[in-house]
């Protein structure tokens, strides 16, 4: 048997390893350039005050942390990102696991279905935001062109009923969702809610798919209901599922700007109630052009993002049974 020298075996194997280097040299390239250089000189940027109006720049250490704590736009976009994260997430994954529950279900059109939710997440954020923003308009909008017909509905059914002695129940007003702070968030959600639903679904889709149907006919043939199963079998067994939604619909929900920028005409909201952390990234460095500053708030996002996720997957260990 004709034996191959170790020498010849060694510069056969760097060959080879030199070679396959080559082959992935341009998407480390595309990388390093792209995703991991940018990640260390905005390190280096944030202990700097940076602008870009100024040849100049010069080292503050920590200042730029402790401004952008003590700023109270940022103390404001924080409230809000929360008050999103809070109304965003639990409702998608609610929503997505109860269409994904009906869809798995044997029901007529029921690919068509899962097509017909699944197309808002394909599409552009920055043309569903358009779209929303005309749903949403005071004079034209598609909601206030609905719920002035549902008004004028319950007033004359109001009005036959009490034979003419009541004219007007429901006094519409016509309101103007775009312009009312208060209603900023809860315009966000609903827009986030509605695209992110045929997404959430898919992947609760897959999960419910991989249960073995054994275990929902022997919970039968012991008595159980069909509440009882979904909560003893499916629930436990979609767990995993459940819980890489909740990680990836909790970082997006951060990461939030698209759907403010487009929906308010480049302004955080009326009265700044829009202002998201990512949107004052993007205010301190595209429109102050104080890249150190804007920096330093993206780690503090970085940070309050990472803490979220380990405070998660810390709480969920006992909770996701991977296995069945």
């Amino acid at each position: 048997m004709l034996r191959i020298p170790a020498q010849m075996k060694t510069k056969k194997y760097w060959k080879e390893t030199l070679e396959a280097y080559l082959y992935l040299l341009p998407a480390f390239t595309i990388l390093g350039l792209f995703s991991f250089y940018p990640v260390v000189k905005s390190v280096y940027m944030s202990f700097f005050d940076w602008s870009l109006l100024r040849d100049t720049q010069y080292f503050v250490g920590w200042e730029n942390y402790e401004k952008i704590i003590g700023d109270p736009v940022f103390r404001r976009a924080i409230m809000n990102t929360a008050r999103y994260v809070i109304g965003y997430v639990p409702i998608s994954i609610a929503l997505g696991l109860i269409v994904a529950v009906l869809l798995n279900s044997k029901i007529r059109f029921r690919g068509p279905l899962r097509v017909a939710f699944f197309l808002p997440w394909v599409t552009s954020s920055v043309a569903i935001s358009m779209v929303w923003r005309w749903i949403y308009n005071q004079h034209y909008g598609l909601l206030n062109m609905m719920l002035a017909g549902l008004a004028n509905a319950v007033n004359t059914v109001v009005e036959f009923v009490s034979f003419g002695h009541l004219s007007e129940v429901w006094q519409f007003s016509n309101p103007n969702w775009l312009m009312e702070p208060q209603w900023t968030i809860i315009n966000l959600v609903i827009i986030a809610v509605w695209q992110s639903l045929g997404y959430n679904m898919v992947i609760f889709l897959a999960g419910l798919q991989n249960i073995p149907h054994e275990l929902y006919e022997a919970a039968e043939v012991d008595g159980a209901s069909p509440w009882q199963s979904f909560w003893k079998i499916t629930l436990p067994l979609i767990s995993p599922t459940t819980f890489f939604i909740s990680i990836i619909s909790i970082i997006g929900a951060f990461k939030l700007f698209t759907e403010v920028y487009v929906l308010y005409t480049g302004r955080p909201g009326p009265v700044n109630s829009g202002m998201t952390i990512v949107y004052y990234v993007y205010r301190n460095a595209f429109e102050r052009y104080r890249m150190g500053y804007a920096s330093a708030a993206a780690y503090i996002l970085f940070a309050i993002i990472f803490v979220f996720t380990l405070v998660q997957m810390r709480a969920s260990k006992r909770r996701i049974h991977y296995g069945s």
